[in-house]
């Protein structure tokens, strides 16, 4: 009993846990879509990516600034190295000797041999101390000054790629969106054909136990009944999976709640739309971010140009020496110190930097080819969105009026049931009728919703 109620109180905390760590969102369509700038990947990934083009920028920046750094080393050498070389302290003292006149002991001029041979010697101390501070300064590079001017444009193409994923993210919220709330219509169609199907059933049990209909008319709306609460159940595993999907592409947690503020409806679906074909081609993201692509195209060529020419760097150091055979800092500390200019001119490469310059050109041909594409593409995209979002219209129009005439033949076949003029087999087929036009209509709904967000989205008016 005791194990039993401490599992209890586990799942109690548990559950308690789980539950605080739910939420609860109510959103429109654009608090959606807002949500999403913050929490999904690909929109946080493309906005990292405008951070990491600064932290690049700033790369570029440091290479044109003074270059300061300190050095010290403190070396012992146990053993200082010893060097052998001829022996020159013996021959200048017999060219002295020589040059002086002096005489060995018989009185004979003292002759120099030919051969001194070789002597060793150590050169260094034990103890090395070293100090000091340098400094470059880049004066002149071609490729810097070029990555400098390039800075801004790079940052550019970075934030409108974001926008091009962002974009694209909206519009798939908003079609899921506007799917789920157009999904209220599915339910609310289903849930009027069960409820005017359980009265029919009702009226023709009663007929039935009245001996005015047969035992087979009741059961065919029993079955017709089953399967109309089949679809509902259907609908609804189709809308709850709907949710998952647009909070996975939020970036929701799946356990959250999320509610839906907007509503759409017929006449949504059809609003301010049509008047938007005088469209802009630069209204595009794509668009802007291939213009800026060919704009870091010359940038590139540039560079490889401009690779050609001398760099100029001046740089200097200065630092402080100290040598002695004891250990310790005490003692004289020697200065040295360093101004200079280095000028590095190019010569030959191999033919290097002309092939890169080739390369640059020939990848700023493909940049030019795939822009005028891009343009293309546009054309035809709203062309066809246009044409999309025309029949998606017109096929609501029909499937609309498709489904009113089903539902005023089915009203009409009940009339004529109930007075005793028509049989169960007109209803059935007056009302499976009338389920296959509500079901087109919303397919159409859903089509439209759709072609609406291309055809925004393809003339760059989606917001």
């Amino acid at each position: 009993m005791k194990r039993g109620h401490l599992s209890l109180a586990v799942c109690s905390v548990l559950l308690s846990l789980y539950a605080g760590a739910q939420q609860s969102h109510l959103l429109s369509a654009q608090e959606a879509v807002e949500y999403a700038k913050k929490n999904n990947v690909q929109v946080k990934n493309a906005l990292l990516d405008i951070q990491i083009q600064q932290q690049t920028n700033k790369e570029v920046t440091a290479a044109a600034l003074p270059q300061i750094s300190g050095n010290a080393a403190y070396n012992y050498f146990p053993n200082v190295t010893v060097q052998t070389f001829p022996n020159f302290i013996a021959a200048g003292v017999y060219g002295v000797l020589t040059q002086e006149g002096v005489t060995d002991g018989s009185g004979n001029p003292i002759q120099a041999p030919t051969d001194f041979g070789f002597i060793q010697a150590q050169f260094g101390t034990k103890y090395n101390s070293t100090a000091g501070v340098s400094l470059q300064q880049l004066l002149f590079d071609g490729q810097v000054f070029v990555g400098l001017q390039a800075r801004r444009t790079t940052i550019d193409f970075r934030e409108k790629a974001a926008e091009v994923t962002e974009e694209n993210i909206r519009a798939n919220i908003y079609k899921i969106y506007y799917q789920l709330a157009a999904s209220k219509n599915q339910i609310s169609i289903l849930d009027a054909n069960i409820a005017r199907l359980e009265k029919f059933y009702n009226d023709t049990k009663k007929y039935f136990e009245n001996g005015f209909a047969e035992r087979l008319d009741v059961s065919k709306i029993e079955v017709q009944l089953a399967n109309l609460r089949t679809e509902r159940q259907k609908a609804l595993n189709q809308i709850a999976n709907g949710f998952i999907g647009l909070k996975m592409l939020m970036g929701m947690p799946v356990q959250d709640t999320l509610l839906l503020k907007d509503s759409i409806s017929y006449d949504n679906i059809r609003e301010g739309v049509l008047d938007a074909t005088q469209y802009n081609i630069a209204d595009r993201k794509e668009y802007q971010q291939a213009e800026l692509g060919l704009k870091l195209g010359e940038y590139n060529i540039r560079r490889y140009k401009l690779s050609k020419i001398p760099t100029v760097s001046l740089m200097s150091n200065y630092n402080l020496m100290r040598m002695s055979n004891e250990f310790g800092f005490d003692g004289t500390w020697f200065k040295s110190s360093m101004i200079g200019l280095n000028v590095n001119v190019p010569i030959f490469s191999g033919f290097a930097t002309q092939a890169r310059i080739q390369r640059a050109r020939l990848e700023q041909e493909q940049n030019k080819n795939n822009f005028e594409n891009l343009k293309i593409m546009i054309d035809g995209e709203v062309k066809q969105a246009l044409n999309n979002y025309t029949n998606a219209l017109a096929t609501l129009d029909a499937q609309k009026r498709n489904m009113e005439l089903a539902e005023t033949v089915y009203n009409q076949t009940q009339i004529k049931f109930r007075e005793g003029i028509g049989s169960n087999t007109e209803v059935s087929t007056a009302q499976n009728d009338l389920l296959v036009a509500q079901n087109n209509y919303i397919l159409a709904m859903y089509d439209a919703i759709n072609a609406r967000i291309d055809f925004l989205k393809a003339t760059g008016k989606l917001q």
